[in-house]
């Protein structure tokens, strides 16, 4: 359902939201697609692409962290097969990859995506990647703070625009389910990731998307079995 003449912007920060089907050369080409099968409202906003990464975003246009949501796309090894599933968390979190996510799966194992095979996956730009119009076969798993938001700020399948969403309408996509605990405040998590290397995006940590490698023997193994056309790190 597209959004509604009555349904009025939101004011989140110092962005101008406008109905997200009024502006699609902001959107990623499948997200667009997707925009007349959402449940409820969407709207989108341009941002500067070096502000994309959410650190740099909600300082730089004055969004509560706790409204912007992050989608980190994760793979899960189980018997010989990888599958790539999304996570939507609270930007005050990280998705608990390696207990939660890893345990609902049934996987083996589970690890962050590499940016490459994300980007190439998903069809979207690495720092913009959403929940909305992602391949169908991929799992959405959604933290039960998102879904219950009022409203949430999300990637656009792009880095120049960001998306506000009620969080019942990610809930609501066809491929998504709801946990609880999905997202894990923070400060409850492992040390800082040192700083990232040359080549690596300003937001590859552990909470935003694209989380890195910790340089576990787990990880290890994992890009040592992972389809060779997904290339190397």
């Amino acid at each position: 359902m597209p959004e509604t003449p009555d349904a009025p912007a939101p004011a989140l920060g110092s962005l101008t939201w406008v109905p997200a089907a009024e502006r699609p050369d902001l959107l990623g080409e499948a997200v667009a697609a997707a925009l007349p099968a959402l449940s409820g409202p969407a709207w989108v906003a341009p941002v500067d692409d070096d502000l994309a990464d959410t650190a740099a975003f909600t300082e730089a246009y004055g969004v509560p962290p706790e409204a912007s949501a992050n989608c980190v796309v994760v793979a899960a090894r189980r018997a010989g097969q990888t599958t790539l599933v999304a996570c939507v968390v609270l930007a005050t979190t990280r998705a608990d990859v390696n207990g939660l996510v890893r345990r609902h799966l049934g996987a083996r194992k589970a690890s962050f995506a590499p940016q490459d095979v994300a980007v190439a996956e998903s069809g979207m730009a690495y720092g913009g990647i959403t929940p909305i119009g992602l391949p169908a076969s991929w799992p959405v798993l959604v933290d039960a703070a998102v879904a219950s938001a009022d409203l949430v700020v999300v990637g656009s399948g792009t880095r120049g625009a960001k998306l506000a969403v009620p969080g019942a309408v990610l809930a609501a996509l066809p491929a998504a389910e709801v946990l609880d605990g999905l997202g894990v405040p923070v400060e409850d998590g492992p040390p800082p990731a040192p700083a990232a290397p040359a080549g690596r995006a300003p937001d590859d940590r552990d909470v935003g998307w694209g989380e890195r490698f910790e340089g576990s023997d787990d990880d290890r193994r994992y890009l040592e079995d992972r389809p060779p056309h997904w290339g190397s790190d």
